[in-house]
């Protein structure tokens, strides 16, 4: 247990990641809560409340409550924080300090969300990183000089592309689409296809197993069981890696057009320091076969996926808690635009 020690939290649309400085990641645990309808009581947070997701009776309902980046139903999302929190750290006399991740392209008012859940789920204090910052932190990166690097966090709700230099974010944009999406894509098409429907966690196995959004040299292929849309019976069909990157293809596409828009938007001087030290690509959907090279091959720009990039916001904000001191409590988008005004 840790006692009144600062920490940091990944709240992410699919997975939470709590990790601390010196101890690295402490917890990680699905964002899916269960809970009873008839009494509201939380029954289970994390990995045990995913395990019913599909399978609950009636009076039983899985539910993520987070969706792209931003808190969808804020009380599941307070008792989650508490009961992941809870499991740790020890959050009785010494309340910790805490460093929550958020999307770059978030309101103020879904800002002020996350910072009133972090106090209700027990924080002393609450502090906002952007997510693209905290992962460039948990990469490696030297962000304090005056020198530009491009970081793309690509997670499982949202995709985060920015520009950073002198510890801040230059330029940035936000999708509300990230490694779901794909799975999403791919559910759609097989349907479209081979007229079988197919669960999003299958979708998400073909994805890790053979998904792609770059020719690989060779074709794989694999069996997929769903439903036949036809005859309501349980149906098998073969999918090879064509197929899945047809699938991706448009979903892939909009990652570049951002990429491209904020490349756009930032300084000629920041264009050439990011085309010198290259792009960085983090989020589990980094781990994607062939992205780095799709956006080399489409930006021109050396890129590199980040060493365990799931993990590398929680690292970032678990390296941030030794500067806690100095951050600024409450929300940042308005006075991070105001600065960049002046």
């Amino acid at each position: 247990m840790i006692f009144g020690r600062d920490i940091g939290i990944d709240l992410g649309t699919t997975t939470v990641l709590v990790s601390s400085r010196g101890r690295g990641i402490i917890l990680r645990e699905p964002a899916v809560v269960a809970m009873d309808k008839g009494t509201g009581r939380l029954l289970s947070a994390g990995m045990a409340a995913q395990r019913m997701l599909g399978r609950t009776p009636g009076n039983i309902v899985a539910i993520r409550p987070l969706r792209a980046g931003a808190i969808s139903d804020y009380e599941m999302t307070e008792r989650m924080l508490h009961e992941l929190t809870r499991k740790a750290v020890s959050v009785g006399l010494f309340k910790p300090r805490v460093i929550i991740s958020v999307p770059s392209g978030i309101t103020e008012v879904e800002e002020r969300a996350v910072i009133d859940a972090g106090m209700s789920a027990g924080a002393r204090r609450v502090y906002l990183m952007e997510a693209p910052l905290a992962a460039a932190i948990g990469a490696g990166l030297d962000i304090t000089r005056a020198d530009g690097h491009m970081v793309v966090d690509i997670g499982g709700g949202t995709t985060d592309i920015a520009v950073l230099s002198l510890g801040g974010v230059v330029e940035s944009s936000s999708l509300k689409d990230g490694g779901e999406a794909f799975d999403e894509e791919l559910v759609r098409y097989v349907k479209r296809r081979h007229n079988v429907l197919i669960g999003d966690a299958t979708a998400e196995e073909v994805k890790k197993n053979i998904g792609c959004v770059f020719p690989r040299a060779e074709t794989t292929t694999v069996d997929v069981k769903g439903r036949n849309l036809m005859t309501g019976l349980p149906s098998i069909v073969s999918i090879n890696t064509t197929e899945i990157l047809e699938a991706f293809e448009e979903m892939s596409e909009q990652v570049i057009e951002a990429i491209q828009q904020v490349l756009e938007a930032t300084p000629p001087e920041l264009v050439a320091d990011v085309s010198q030290n290259g792009i960085v690509l983090t989020g589990g959907g980094a781990l994607l076969w062939g992205f780095d090279k799709l956006i080399e091959s489409r930006t021109g720009i050396s890129t590199r996926v980040a060493d365990d990039p799931e993990l590398c916001v929680a690292y970032g904000l678990a390296k941030s808690t030794a500067n806690i001191e100095n951050m600024r409590e409450g929300t940042i988008n308005l006075s991070r635009r105001r600065q960049m005004k002046q």
